[in-house]
């Protein structure tokens, strides 16, 4: 089933890399891994991309995607993120107070939300977003979060460590994201909270 789903990951990445404005552009690939790893599962709205950010963001990287692509944008489903609507807002607005001037803001939002989205879903960080592993992760933080990225002294995972620094930014005691608790790992990363 998962070889199956990487497979079918693969393609979709391929799909939306064919559509690109410069398929070389490393953002653009992070971007097509990123949304490949939803629509494969049809799942675009889990990405949590407003719909004119998503008009931009196909805009900026993908110009050359059928007008289909954008006409299907009006059909995302929303997401109910009623129940973590403060974390996924709080931990947005963290990022984006780290994004690097070098990256275009508004791929630094679209990003920041389908990174805060991502934290409600219960696994690594890496496999949620539908990367190949941590070193991805780090890349992606490095190159748009990258003053964020050095706080990270502990070498903490990803999801737990962006929930912490949302935690104590509000100063609140640090806890896991809310997607930790379905985790394989959620006792290794949090025993107090077995």
């Amino acid at each position: 089933m998962l070889a199956s789903l990487d497979a079918r990951g693969a393609e979709c990445t391929a799909k939306w890399l064919a559509a690109a404005t410069d398929a070389a552009s490393p953002d653009t690939q992070l971007f097509a891994k990123l949304i490949a790893a939803r629509d494969v599962r049809h799942e675009l709205g889990l990405l949590g991309v407003p719909l004119p950010a998503w008009r931009g963001l196909l805009e900026r990287h993908f110009a050359h995607a059928p007008a289909s692509a954008f006409a299907s944008l009006s059909a995302l489903p929303s997401i109910d993120t009623s129940e973590h609507a403060a974390f996924v807002e709080t931990l947005h607005a963290l990022l984006f107070t780290y994004a690097a001037t070098t990256v275009d803001a508004n791929d630094a939002h679209c990003l920041a939300s389908i990174i805060a989205h991502a934290c409600l879903r219960p696994d690594h960080l890496w496999r949620d977003l539908g990367l190949a592993g941590r070193e991805e992760v780090t890349w992606m933080l490095t190159r748009y979060f990258p003053t964020l990225v050095v706080l990270n002294v502990d070498n903490l995972r990803w999801k737990k460590f962006l929930a912490r620094q949302r935690a104590l930014s509000l100063g609140l005691q640090p806890g896991p994201a809310p997607g930790c608790p379905g985790c394989e790992d959620y006792g290794h990363c949090f025993p107090s909270h077995r």
